[in-house]
C-alpha cells in the first residue's frame, strides 16, 4: 500500500484494480473456484463468466464475442499476432512492415523472425512520433503479409492515424497489426471503424489485474495456434483459464469504457495544465504529438539532464511515482530507443522524464507536481554540473 501522499503518475506502467475490477473478481477465487472444463455446476458457473466476459470485451471495442481470445497480457497478444500470421501467410511472403517505435513486445519478436528469413521494414517517424500513410504506401511489397503499428506510443504518448494506414493496408490485401495496450480504456476504439484485422490488449494499463489480456482476432482471419493441449480459447491457446483475471478485465474495461467522456475531459485537462506549467522551465521540451496524444500523458526531454534516474529517484524520495518511459526498460542505462527514433541525441534523450495520469489523479496532485518539478530539475541538472566538475 502506498503512503495516503505518494503521487502516482506512471500509469502508463500500471494502474491499480478499481474497486468494481477487484469486486468482481473475488468470488472467483473462493466461492466459484471451478475449472471452466469440467461439466458441473463449479465449472459451469466459472466457463458462464468467461464467456459473460468474452461478449463485455467484444462489446467494449466493436467486436464480435467469437473475435475476442483471452491471454496473459500484450507481450502475449503482440507475439501469438506476429507469429500467427508469419505461419498462415507464409507462402505468400516473407515481409513485414513496422516501426522504429514499436514496443518491445513487437520489436522483439519481429527480431525472431528476421532470424528465421524474414525481411522487416521498420518505418522511421517524424519528429512527433508520427507515421504518415504515404510511408506505409512506399513501404508495402507484392510479398508484405503484415502491417503491426501500435495505436498509441507508450512513451512520448502519440495517437497514431491507425484507421488511415490500416486502408492502405487493405488497398493491398495485407493483414493490419496494431498494438492498443496503451490505448484500449483510455480513448474509444472500434475495430470495425479502424479496420484492423488483430489488436492487442493488456487489462493492468486500463484499472484491471495484471496477468490477463486479449487479442482481438477478426473472424475472417485465422489464427495460427500458440499454445496446444487442452483445447481452450476455441483450439489456439490451450491451458486453464484466468477466471478471476478475465472477470477483471472485462469489468475493468466495461467501467473505462462507460466513463470515457468525463475521463478524457478530466486527464486531458490536468495534462494539458502539467505541460504547460513545466514547458515554463528553461531547457525542457515536450516530446511527441502535443495535439494528437494520449488524454493523460505528458513527456519530456531536459536538457543538461543525463541519467534521468537521478530525477526519477529525487521525486521518489518526495513521494512522486514518475519514470524515465518504459516499464520494461526501466533499468536500463540506454536511451529510450523511441526518443533516439525520434532523432534525439543519447546525451538528450537519457534526460527523459514520462508523467501518466489516470482518472484516480486529482487537480491537488497536479498542483503539487508543479510546484515540485521545477525545483527537482534544479536540482538534477546541479548534481550533473557538480559530478562533470
Amino acid at each position: 500500500m502506498l503512503p495516503d501522499k505518494t503521487i502516482y503518475v506512471d500509469n502508463s506502467a500500471t494502474t491499480p484494480v478499481s474497486d468494481r475490477a477487484l469486486s468482481a473478481m473475488l468470488p472467483y477465487f473462493s466461492e466459484s473456484f471451478g475449472n471452466p472444463s469440467a461439466l458441473y455446476g463449479y465449472g459451469q458457473e466459472a466457463k458462464k463468466a468467461i464467456e459473460d466476459s468474452r461478449r463485455a470485451v467484444a462489446k467494449a471495442i466493436g467486436a464480435l464475442n467469437t473475435e475476442i481470445y483471452f491471454t496473459s497480457g500484450g507481450t502475449e497478444s503482440d507475439n501469438w499476432a506476429i507469429h500467427g500470421v508469419c505461419e498462415l501467410r507464409r507462402a505468400r511472403g516473407r515481409h513485414i512492415v513496422s516501426t522504429e517505435i514499436e514496443h518491445s513486445g513487437v520489436l522483439r519478436p519481429l527480431e525472431k523472425m528476421r532470424e528465421n528469413g524474414y525481411e522487416i521494414t521498420l518505418l522511421q517517424p517524424d519528429k512527433n512520433g508520427m507515421i504518415s500513410p504515404r510511408q506505409l504506401e512506399e513501404a508495402i511489397r507484392d510479398d508484405t503479409i503484415l502491417v503491426s503499428i501500435m495505436t498509441a506510443n507508450n512513451v512520448i504518448g502519440t495517437l497514431l492515424p491507425i484507421k488511415e494506414l490500416c486502408a492502405v493496408a487493405k488497398r493491398r490485401r495485407v493483414l493490419f497489426h496494431t498494438d492498443a495496450v496503451q490505448a484500449a480504456g483510455h480513448i474509444p476504439i472500434n475495430v470495425r471503424e479502424l479496420g484492423v484485422d488483430m489488436l492487442s490488449m493488456s487489462a493492468h494499463k486500463f484499472h484491471g489485474p495484471k496477468g490477463v489480456g486479449a487479442l482481438f482476432i477478426k473472424l475472417s482471419t485465422k489464427p495460427g495456434e500458440l499454445i496446444s493441449g487442452g483445447g481452450q480459447e476455441k483450439g489456439f491457446r490451450s491451458g486453464t483459464e484466468n477466471v478471476p483475471g478475465i472477470v477483471g478485465m472485462a469489468a475493468a474495461l466495461t467501467e473505462r469504457v462507460e466513463s470515457l467522456n468525463s475521463d478524457m475531459a478530466s486527464s486531458k485537462a490536468m495534462r494539458d495544465r502539467l505541460i504547460a506549467n513545466t514547458l515554463k522551465i528553461p531547457g525542457v521540451h515536450l516530446t511527441g504529438d502535443p495535439e494528437n496524444r494520449l488524454p493523460g500523458h505528458a513527456s519530456f526531454v531536459i536538457e543538461g539532464g543525463k541519467a534521468s534516474a537521478h530525477l526519477i529517484n529525487m521525486l521518489a524520495e518526495e513521494g512522486v511515482c514518475a519514470s524515465s518511459g518504459s516499464a520494461c526498460s526501466a533499468s536500463s542505462k540506454e536511451a529510450p530507443h523511441v526518443l533516439k527514433a525520434l532523432g534525439y541525441d543519447s546525451d538528450v534523450a537519457r534526460g527523459a522524464l514520462r508523467i501518466s495520469l489516470s482518472p484516480m489523479n486529482t487537480d491537488d496532485e497536479i498542483d503539487a507536481l508543479n510546484e515540485k518539478l521545477p525545483r527537482l530539475i534544479e536540482r538534477f541538472r546541479s548534481r550533473r554540473e557538480a559530478t562533470i566538475r
